[in-house]
């Protein structure tokens, strides 16, 4: 097994990457309301700041600081992944899974790819970077034209907060990735 090796607290926010098993679903999108609910449960039990976040079919995006008393991303990645599996089995919007590779690991109940990806953003060019990344993906993947059009990002509520104009295109960061977003 992998020894993943993550550095020990920094107050940098953090840009993740957490994805469904099967790339094909759109478990995410479907459920929404799901995985809302299990994101605000993990927010009161273990408080932290959302910068950015963008929900897509098969895989999301966000950018979050945490507490210095608590730094633990991984516990509340874990948090999220298996209530939204739980609540998601229980109601019957997912379906069993079975075959090879789709065993349950950890409460996940096989939705999830195991891992997740995360970047400590360097300095504020680098965490805006990120945030913006998140606002553009939907546009980046094809499926709308602005990200104003996607409902599922945090980009609405950072309009309603006067943080971003509402015209930000996503061309604004292209080529940050080394792609046109």
């Amino acid at each position: 097994m992998p020894n993943y090796r993550r550095p020990a607290f920094s107050p940098s926010p953090i840009f993740f990457t957490v994805c469904l098993a099967d790339r094909s679903s759109t478990a995410l999108l479907d459920h929404l309301d799901v995985l809302r609910e299990a994101v605000r449960v993990v927010l009161r039990d273990r408080p932290f700041d959302i910068l950015a976040w963008v929900v897509l079919p098969d895989h999301m995006h966000a950018v979050w600081r945490l507490p210095e008393a608590d730094p633990n991303y991984s516990q509340r990645w874990g948090r999220i992944k298996a209530r939204f599996s739980r609540d998601a089995r229980r109601a019957g919007l997912v379906p069993p899974l079975s075959g090879p590779g789709t065993e349950a690991r950890k409460g996940e109940l096989g939705i999830w790819q195991p891992r997740f990806w995360e970047h400590h953003c360097r300095d504020e060019r680098d965490l805006q970077t990120h945030i913006r990344y998140c606002w553009g993906n939907p546009v980046k993947h094809g499926l709308v034209v602005r990200p104003t059009d996607w409902a599922a990002s945090s980009i609405h509520r950072d309009i309603r907060l006067g943080l971003v104009e509402p015209e930000w295109r996503s061309e604004a960061i292209e080529g940050a990735f080394g792609e046109a977003a």
